[in-house]
């Protein structure tokens, strides 16, 4: 497959702000580790600007951070800050509050809703910004508990300015519903791919595509790996697929997901100019009904 724009998969929209589907995850920009604890090296300032340049150039108009996205070396929004301070097109930041680490890196429990304001004001010192494009309470751990009081908290925010649109992430389709009773939900950011499939049982998918909120799956690729460094692709149907369109494994398992749905975005996340060419490439991929039939075989 030869490289394509971020715009032929098309586009989707966050409340009043059209973004292309393919967008940039930047979790991976603090080392190899799930949310900054990292067991590789963190990318050089530099070349970390110059990928998200190159992101940009490709048609990326979105980035998914947070600030709790940090190792001893490296912070995910400083060095998107710092990428954006030299860009003069226009780039939707999405964030997220909720979890928190101390400096130390070490987690500390999910945020009372009072104190999510300061958390907003870190990510808003940290990107530069005046006001947060779209803010994702994070919900931590598994479980049904209510999710109104923080939601809340942060409706009252985007109220007073400081935040635009609100999404939700790791979540169950009850808390869409209480969410949307408090305010506009643009986003629903959960775990989902080929192997991991939760959404799909929970009829998430099903009800952004119905509500029209965007869906947003994190670990597409990795699946049930999850933050793993990337291995060998052992499923035989994915290779099937792959030979038949000259693609990698990876960009067959982002094109299967953004063949859910319209409203389905992809974040895919890395710190090689090759794979994030491969990642936006991936939005040209167009799967047949019988590829489609083949990877949704459970296996």
């Amino acid at each position: 497959m030869s490289t394509a724009a971020a715009s032929e998969a098309g586009t989707w929209k966050l409340g009043d702000l059209e973004v292309n589907r393919i967008g940039y995850g930047a979790m991976r920009l603090t080392g190899n580790g799930m949310m900054g604890n990292s067991d590789g090296t963190p990318i050089d300032r530099d070349a970390a600007v110059r990928l998200l340049h190159s992101a940009f150039e490709q048609g990326v108009d979105h980035v998914d951070t947070a600030s709790f996205y940090f190792s001893p070396l490296r912070s995910a929004n400083e060095l998107i800050n710092r990428a954006l301070a030299s860009w003069n097109g226009d780039v939707v930041v999405v964030t997220k509050v909720g979890p928190g680490r101390d400096p130390s890196g070490e987690w500390l429990t999910m945020a009372r809703p009072d104190q999510l304001r300061g958390q907003v004001e870190e990510n808003l010192r940290q990107l530069g910004r005046d006001h947060l494009d779209v803010v994702n309470l994070r919900r931590n751990g598994p479980g049904t508990a209510s999710i109104a009081e923080h939601f809340g908290a942060l409706a009252e925010l985007r109220e007073a300015g400081l935040i635009r649109h609100l999404g939700i992430s790791n979540v169950r389709p009850e808390h869409l519903a209480e969410a949307r009773a408090i305010a506009p939900v643009v986003c629903v950011q959960n775990s989902y791919g080929l192997d991991w499939r939760r959404a799909d049982e929970s009829g998430m998918v099903d009800l952004c595509r119905e509500q029209g909120v965007a869906f947003v799956p994190y670990f597409a690729i990795a699946g049930r790996r999850r933050e793993a460094p990337a291995v060998r692709e052992r499923d035989a149907r994915v290779h099937t697929v792959a030979r038949a369109h000259g693609a990698t494994p990876a960009q067959v398992r982002l094109a299967w997901t953004l063949h859910r749905g319209p409203h389905v975005l992809a974040i895919p996340g890395t710190t090689s100019p090759g794979h994030l060419a491969q990642n936006i490439a991936a939005g040209a991929l167009r799967l047949t009904e019988e590829e489609l039939a083949l990877l949704d075989r459970q296996v």
